[in-house]
């Protein structure tokens, strides 16, 4: 079926891979409609309003993200957006430093040297620690940073140091998979690692948001898509999906082609729901998409924000050693050293545990024994499915669904983990599908 300029496409999600998904099929000169269930753009990389202790307004995201510099697909899309990088982060080098000053600073330097010169200067470690993880590292790039696909991280790691994996593999693990290292897929940690450790110079970097997350990419890409003449649709709930000899058909409206860009779960709950009324074929082919979309579990991500007049730490983001039901945190933020307000910090504890009165009380008291604070609670969000569980051999659901309808988000199909990046890169791919010209 070849697919002429000009034809009609829904985008059911207005998270930022359906936002990324209606900028590329707009960009190919078709007609698009994001419907959005919510009242708020963004999805689960969105901002809130918030009143501080002392009667500030702020913008708080819903969950503080961190970005690298090998996210070359998600920086691609803010220079189409036409937005300044140095504007919107502050960037800075790899470092995973404590708060008594200990850890690993990377020079900026070219890949991987800046690796190698990070590691052998670093005075965490004993040289035989530092040598044991150059020669771990050294044996990922000769194998082209690939295993077994039913590898843990653990398992992967099992010959390393105990410090240097405490001190450096679990908290990248956790962070960039949000999954415990026991449990979190080798094969995914090793390809962001190769893509940030291998990568051009500058992939390693970190680049912490100065704005809130509204303000990075779904407020520039509603306003770049409005200005094409897409519109988007807030409060609209999407509740039919049925398949019409032209195309398909929600809630009675026509359309060509169909980007669904929701969470997995309401992904599902709309395909069941469509399905008894899809031809035999159609409901063989749906099978497998939704059995695997079905088996995905999920981690949650809390951020807890505590604030205190005058507070500021040595630099942006510290990390922090963590201990089961003491010490849940990863890493902290200085906001006030990113987008302000001064004195509010946000803990974040990936794959979090508990509920969010107890991991308030231990991040406070977490932040009272590594950083010496006594803050007053502001905020504590849990977003319970932050994240699928990337695990070791986890079959993800594909782009294609059926004949003109296709998946897009982070949990689709592809070599990332349910980063920011992932969710953009399967939004192209997604977008890709559609809009090619030889299916």
């Amino acid at each position: 079926m070849s697919l002429s300029q000009g034809q009609k496409i829904a985008v059911i999600g207005a998270g930022w891979a359906g936002l990324c998904a209606a900028i590329e099929a707009s960009q190919a000169q078709h007609r698009v409609i994001v419907f959005e269930a919510s009242a708020h753009l963004g999805g689960r990389a969105r901002s809130v309003p918030f009143t501080l202790p002392n009667g500030q307004q702020v913008q708080l995201d819903n969950g503080q993200h961190i970005l690298i510099g090998a996210y070359r697909q998600t920086l691609a899309l803010l220079d189409r957006l036409g937005l300044s990088q140095a504007a919107l982060f502050h960037q800075t080098p790899l470092s995973l430093v404590y708060p008594d000053g200990q850890g690993l600073r990377l020079p900026d330097w070219p890949s991987p040297v800046d690796a190698l010169c990070g590691v052998l200067r670093t005075s965490a470690w004993s040289w035989p620690e530092r040598w044991s993880l150059l020669r771990i590292l050294l044996r990922w790039q000769r194998t082209g940073f690939r295993c077994e696909p039913h590898t843990s991280v653990s398992a992967l790691c099992h010959d390393m140091a105990p410090r240097v994996f405490e001190s450096l593999i679990e908290p990248l693990c956790v962070s960039a998979l949000n999954t415990p290292p026991t449990a979190a897929s080798a094969q995914v940690f090793l390809r962001v690692l190769q893509d940030s450790v291998m990568g051009p110079r500058g992939s390693s970097h970190l680049l912490l948001p100065r704005c809130d997350l509204g303000a990075m990419v779904p407020q520039p890409a509603a306003a770049w898509l409005s200005q094409r003449g897409t519109q988007i649709l807030l409060k609209h709930r999407i509740k039919t999906l049925r398949r019409i000899e032209a195309g398909w058909e929600l809630d009675g409206q026509a359309f060509d082609q169909v980007i669904l860009a929701t969470s997995a779960s309401h992904a599902c709950q709309l395909l069941e729901a469509s399905a008894p009324a899809l031809a035999e074929a159609d409901r063989a082919q749906l099978a497998p998409w939704l059995h695997h979309a079905r088996a995905l579990q999920f981690e949650p991500i809390a951020t807890v924000y505590a604030w205190a007049q005058g507070v500021r730490l040595r630099q942006p983001m510290l990390a922090l050693r963590t201990q089961a039901d003491q010490a849940p945190a990863q890493f902290v933020f200085d906001r006030g050293q990113l987008d302000g307000p001064e004195g509010l910090l946000a803990f974040v504890v990936s794959a979090s545990r508990g509920t969010r009165s107890e991991l308030e009380s231990q991040v406070l008291s977490q932040a009272k024994t590594q950083l010496g604070l006594d803050l007053m609670p502001v905020l504590t969000l849990v977003e319970k499915q932050a994240t699928f569980a990337c695990t070791p051999g986890l079959i993800r659901p594909s782009a294609q669904i059926l004949a003109g309808l296709v998946a897009c988000g982070d949990y689709v199909a592809g070599p990332y983990p349910a980063t920011l990046e992932g969710a953009i890169r399967s939004a192209r791919h997604g977008a890709a599908l559609l809009c090619r010209k030889d299916r």
